[in-house]
């Protein structure tokens, strides 16, 4: 093939070679699916609707949830059709529209975890101002500029990389259409234009890596020289989740866009890919509702008031 005009589909990785692995791959990627379906599904009900949920923290915490939802729902169930219908073919235009995706929403997942960092730091290190930094205003306003962010890389990082002519086949060494393994595929001569664009998120995206570093070196520093150790607690409970995430999510992406290409290797590609676009939509509903007693309370209220009739039990979503 010698440039992209002659590819109609791409070859994705299978996972194995026999049916039976591959029917084994469609039910475990499935039970994923469905627990990160579940999980965040349930936060972003509860925190809709209960309002005393109506805060800035819980506010960002729906939007991660959403950008999760779409994220994993860009990956998996292609992948699991293909498991299931024992096939690895994937449309250009549908791996086109895949990685338009899923760098969207991986994208402002990363701007959305620096600004709950910077939530995080206001609360602690400047609680008096709180109100005043992260008004409902302020709030829309980060939110939506981390959507727009997640938009403008996708549009910028698609309409470069599928511009390019792929003069190395049509098989993509990975179960979704991942930007650098679309890469590996274009002529060496255009490779280094999208290499750019790459360098400059980067730049920028370095930029978001030390804001949370430093927020969070300062958070640290006020809540060890809080006096009530029930203090100091509750800030560790509401920080550590985050940092888990953050430092899951920021670790296994690097490891998948910036590893060189003497450490790379099929199976290493796949661990990290799972790494960074399955596990965190899945397990951060888990991570923030298990260190978090508002958070359960109020799904506990939302499970009894669904599974038992309101008019029969007088369970409200609210205190």
């Amino acid at each position: 093939m010698s440039n992209s005009s002659t590819i109609t589909q791409f070859l994705l990785l299978a996972f194995a070679d026999t049916q039976e692995l591959q029917l084994l791959h469609f039910w475990l990627f499935l039970g994923i699916y469905l627990a990160a379906l579940l999980g965040n599904g349930l936060i972003i009900t509860t925190i809709a609707c209960d309002h005393h949920l109506h805060t800035p923290m819980y506010f960002f915490l729906l939007n991660l949830s959403l950008l999760d939802l779409g994220s994993i729902s860009t990956t998996l169930p292609k992948s699991m059709a293909n498991a299931l219908w024992d096939t690895r073919t994937i449309s250009y235009y549908g791996c086109a529209a895949q990685v338009s995706m899923f760098v969207f929403f991986v994208t402002g997942e990363f701007y959305l975890l620096t600004v709950i960092s910077y939530d995080r730091y206001v609360a602690i290190c400047k609680p008096l101002h709180y109100g005043t930094l992260l008004g409902d205003r302020a709030c829309a306003h980060m939110a939506a500029a981390a959507w727009a962010s997640g938009f403008l890389s996708a549009v910028l990082h698609t309409a470069n990389t599928f511009s390019l002519p792929l003069c190395q086949g049509n098989a993509v060494d990975q179960f979704f259409c991942e930007l650098p393994q679309i890469l590996k595929l274009s002529c060496s001569d255009t490779y280094l234009r999208e290499v750019r664009v790459i360098a400059f998120c980067f730049c920028s995206g370095i930029g978001c890596f030390v804001f949370i570093v430093f927020s969070y070196v300062q958070l640290f520093r006020a809540v060890l020289r809080l006096p009530s150790e029930q203090g100091r607690h509750k800030a560790f409970s509401t920080c550590l989740p985050h940092l888990a995430v953050v430092s899951l999510f920021i670790s296994t992406a690097m490891v998948a866009y910036l590893k060189p290409p003497s450490i790379s290797s099929r199976s290493l590609n796949l661990v990290v890919a799972v790494l960074y676009s399955v596990v965190p939509p899945a397990v951060n509903p888990l991570i923030y509702s298990m260190k978090n007693q508002e958070l359960k309370n109020s799904l506990r209220k939302l499970i009894l008031w669904t599974f038992f009739c309101s008019h029969k039990i007088p369970i409200t979503l609210h205190k």
